[in-house]
Order: C-alpha cells, then structure tokens, then sequence
C-alpha cells in the first residue's frame, strides 16, 4: 500500500483507482499518476474502471518497484540504488516517464543515478547488473546490460586483475608432492575463494550474463590467464561446490543449471598449454562426467589435459567411473582418450616429454592394478601405447614392473597364457639391479619370464667383462693405440695380473652362460614349476655370489645398498 510516511501532515489526494500488482493491491490518485505516466494517462482515459490491473498484465516489474514508482508519482522522494536502478529504469520506460511528457521525470533521475553512481563503480555495476536477471530482456533492449558489461570490460582491460591473479600451475613429484601443494593450495585458495576478494563480485551473475561479457573480454584481448583465473572462480562458486552436495539437491532443475554453467565454462576456456593446472580442469572433468554434459564438452576438457600431460600427476588421470553399470573403479577409456591426445599433439622434438608421460602411465598403472575389476585388456592398451612411445629410449622399466607385480598379486585367477601376456610389456634389458634381484624370486612371474630377466643379467654381465678387457688398469681410459712410451710406462707384474684376472673373469662368464643354458633346458623337458622356481632361485643368488668376487667393478657389484623398488 502506498502512504506517505515522511510527516503526518501529508495527506493523500483522494484515491480513485485501485491496481493489483501481482497480488499486490494499490490505491492510486488517478490524477498523479497521469501527470507522471503517459501510459497510464492515456488507459486511465480510456476506461473509466477503477481497476485497470489486467491492462498492466505485462508490466515488467515487481511490487516493490512498483511501489517505488507509485511514491515518486505521488511527490514522495525515493532511494535509488544499484540493487533497484535498472528495474525502476525499465518501469519508468514502461510507464513512458520521460521529459516530453513531464518535467524533471523518473526517466531522467534515474538515468543520471545509473550513469554517475553506478556505471562508476565496479561492484555497483555489477550489482546493478544482478539485479536485471529477472527483467534480462527488457534490460537489454534499453541497452542498459550492455551499458555494464562495457563499464565491467573497460575496467578489466584498465586493470586484470580485477578478474583475479593468474593461477600457478604446479607440477610435483612423489617425493616433494606433499610441499608443493601446501604452496599450491596458499596461492590458489586465496585468489579463487576467499570471499572479501575483490572481483569475485563477478561471480554473482547468472552464466546467461556471464558468458557474454567473458567472450567479449577475450575479443577485446584481456589477457588470458586472467580470464582463466575468473572462469574458475565462477565454477568454484556455482559447480564445484555444489557437486559434493548432489544427494541433498536433488532436483533436476539444480542438475541442469549445473551442466549449462561447465558447458558454458568449457566454450570459454583458453586453449593454450599450460594456462590452467592440470589438477583443475581434471576436476572440472570428472564435475562434467558426473553431470553428464555433452559429449564436446568432455572431449574438450580431455584435449586440455591431453596437450599438458606432461604437467599432470597420477591423482589427475584417478576419474571415477560412473554409473550403475560401471565395471572398473576408474573411468581408464578417458584416460586412454587423454594419453592419445598427448601423443597427437606433441611437437617437441626432445623425447623427455615422452618420458615423463610413460612413467606418469606406469604409476596410474600401479595405482589402478589393485582393482579387482581392471580388464586385462585394459591394462595391456595403456602399458603398450606408453611403450611404444618411447621405443629406443633409456626408458628404466622399474615402474612397469612395479604395476605388473601388483596387478598379478591382485589378479591371482589370471590362466598362464594370461600373466604371460601381461609381462609381455616389461623389457627385462632396462630392469635396473634391484628390480631383478626382486624378480628372480618373484612366484607370481611365468617361469619363461624369470628366465628371461635371467638372460638379460648375464648379458650385462658378459658385457661388462668385455668392457673391462679393454680398459686400462689404473685410469680406466679405452686404450686401444698406446704408443711406444705409454706402453714401456707399463710394468710386467700389471700386465700378467691384468691378463690373469681377465681370463678367470671369462671363465666365469662361461659358467654361467653353460649354467643358464642347462636352466633352459630343464624347463623344456617341463619339469615342475617348483623345481625351476627353486633352481632359479639358486641360480639368482650364485650368480650374485660369483660375480661379487669377480670384480670391483661399479657396473658388476651387486652388493650395492639395495634401494626400495616395489613399495606396498
């Protein structure tokens, strides 16, 4: 209702029309109002019924507009604010309240509230702008949302970092991984939730506001790491939080406004590498995954983490599987997506990249073989593409041998084809010492295999001898043309004691090769696995033994401390 309550000896002029503005009733002097509205003077005239609400049916706004409106007309003063500036603008547009009709009109008052109060300041813009959502359409036909977005833009491209510091994008070992992301979490916690931050105001709008305004930052060429840095704070805001809470907000309606917010979010995100942490667009993966988003969406988030997997961890590629239906713990074909789109898209011509990515596999592996319901398909496809992307490299094969023994732990019913197949991926030739110590006694490997790792041991081994033949007894230089002084430098004794020494090494070597071969062939006259496990076991510790005696040699000592190669 509206009344004066400035001063009691005010008093209304008699009230002749009565309006309801969504349920809200009115009681109006007809001859205010039509000083004021034009439209309203011109239906008052028309018809002469006290209520005319169902000539207002569309007028846009709500009763407490209204009611704003109704006292300016009556000569009452109003408050403006950047909370009711644009809906009383688009009222008083409505209404016709304009300087042809009447002087010093709620038009003009308005229009100069909005220009110097509100266009002014960045979070009065941006209130303003919030409070047109449920009047979007009219707002914007008066030009006035875009009125904001320019002022909003204009600030930005004058100072970005009103859209918030650029991320740091950290990437961790396993050693220091628990540090880093102490530093990560003070940095980016900060910048992306911490409420009095200045520009997270912008987050208050609806993506249908949003979107726009970002895509035209990025026209006019903000620069994109601070985009980026505004685009996760809108999803820390409206999914990433609200994700976690899915049991208590059922509904479809919430679900849905989700999936267009990381739809939209998806549209915008920069493309170039490295921008965002890896960490961050894998949970807004694995957000877009439990929201069921469209297919572009998801295939554009994995291409991000694709390009920049280099820079991931192994926490990164952990996406759980979803649905009822779900056979696996992790959702392993995305991840298979992501490591094709890495491959498709590296350009460097340095393998170290190629590297750092096989090793990232080969602990996903690990981390993943402990479910009981990891296809031994599965497992072969992520192994072999890694491989074979790093074929003739240095690649150490510790980390894929770590995964196989977890796997065949955990997988026990696997037939002897099938744990044949599954270390057809391990190249014993890149094992490192303690990796084969481990392996020779290791029951869950084919036999085939153990004597294959044993092979590979004694290759080194003879190679290494042959590497010692031809290096010098004190320095170790390759002398191969000593001329006529160097070698008279030489005495006799060092010389026969070279040469003594040399050949009991070769007569070793010789041992084992005869040893390694009566191995072979015990296994293919098929006697029992139990007998060959505990001869290679043997064998293992007698080769160690023998070589131990042989040599000082740093390449053949195999009482080096021994180093933590399969933790549990």
């Amino acid at each position: 209702m509206c009344k004066s309550k400035e001063s009691s000896s005010r008093k209304l002029m008699h009230t002749d029309v009565q309006l309801h503005i969504y349920g809200v009733p009115f009681s109006l002097n007809r001859g205010l109002l039509a000083a004021r509205s034009s439209k309203l003077a011109a239906l008052l005239k028309e018809n002469h019924e006290d209520d005319i609400s169902h000539l207002l049916g569309d007028i846009p706004t709500d009763s407490e507009t209204f009611e704003l409106v109704a006292r300016f007309c009556h000569g009452f003063d109003i408050i403006l604010s950047p909370d009711n500036i644009i809906k009383v603008l688009c009222l008083a547009h409505y209404l016709g309240m304009s300087e042809i009709h009447s002087t010093n009109n709620l038009t003009k008052k308005a229009g100069l509230y909005f220009q110097n109060n509100v266009l002014s300041s960045w979070n009065k813009t941006i209130k303003a702008l919030k409070s047109a959502e449920i009047i979007l359409q009219q707002a914007a036909d008066l030009s006035l949302v875009d009125a904001c977005a320019e002022s909003i833009i204009a600030k930005v491209l004058h100072n970005p970092s009103l859209l918030g510091e650029p991320m740091r994008n950290i990437t961790t070992t396993d050693d220091d991984s628990e540090n880093d992301e102490n530093v990560y979490k003070s940095n980016v916690k900060r910048r992306l939730f911490v409420h009095d931050w200045k520009s997270e105001d912008l987050t208050l709008l609806s993506i249908a506001l949003y979107e726009p305004i970002i895509r035209a930052m990025v026209h006019r060429e903000v620069p994109l790491e601070y985009v980026a840095s505004s685009l996760f704070q809108y999803l820390s805001k409206w999914v990433f939080l609200d994700t976690k809470r899915e049991d208590d907000d059922p509904s479809t309606y919430a679900r849905n406004s989700q999936r267009e917010i990381i739809e939209a979010v998806e549209r915008l995100l920069p493309q170039e590498r490295g921008l965002i942490p890896s960490s961050l667009l894998s949970k807004m993966l694995q957000s877009a995954i439990i929201l069921d988003t469209h297919t572009e969406c998801k295939n554009g988030l994995e291409t991000r983490i694709g390009k920049q997997l280099d820079q991931a961890t192994v926490k990164d590629l952990l996406i759980p599987a979803q649905g009822y239906a779900k056979e696996e713990q992790y959702d392993t074909e995305s991840v298979k997506r992501i490591l094709k789109n890495f491959y498709s898209n590296y350009e460097s011509t340095e393998k170290s990249g190629l590297v750092v990515v096989a090793e990232l596999v080969d602990d996903f592996l690990a981390e993943v073989s402990s479910d009981i319901d990891l296809k031994l398909n599965t497992f072969l496809s992520l192994a072999e593409l890694s491989q074979a992307a790093t074929a003739g490299t240095n690649r150490n094969s510790d980390g894929i041998y770590r995964a196989i023994d977890i796997y065949l732990d955990k997988h026990r019913y696997l037939t002897d084809w099938e744990r044949e197949e599954v270390c057809r991926v391990l190249d014993c030739s890149k094992m490192s010492p303690e990796a084969c110590e481990h392996a020779a006694t290791n029951e869950k490997l084919p036999v085939q295999v153990t004597v294959q790792i044993l092979f590979s041991v004694q290759l080194k081994l003879k190679d290494n001898v042959t590497k010692r033949i031809k290096r010098g007894p004190d320095n170790g230089l390759l002398k191969l043309e000593e001329d006529e002084e160097d070698a008279k430098g030489t005495s006799n004794s060092e010389e026969e004691m070279m040469k003594a020494e040399m050949e009991m090494m070769g007569n070793k070597v010789l041992e084992l090769e005869k040893e390694c071969h009566m191995m072979r062939r015990e296994i293919q006259r098929g006697s029992s696995q139990h007998k060959i496990q505990k001869e290679k076991t043997s064998m293992w510790k007698e080769m160690k033994r023998k070589i131990g005696c042989m040599t000082s040699s740093h390449e053949t000592n195999c009482h080096v401390k021994k180093k933590k190669v399969h933790p549990r």
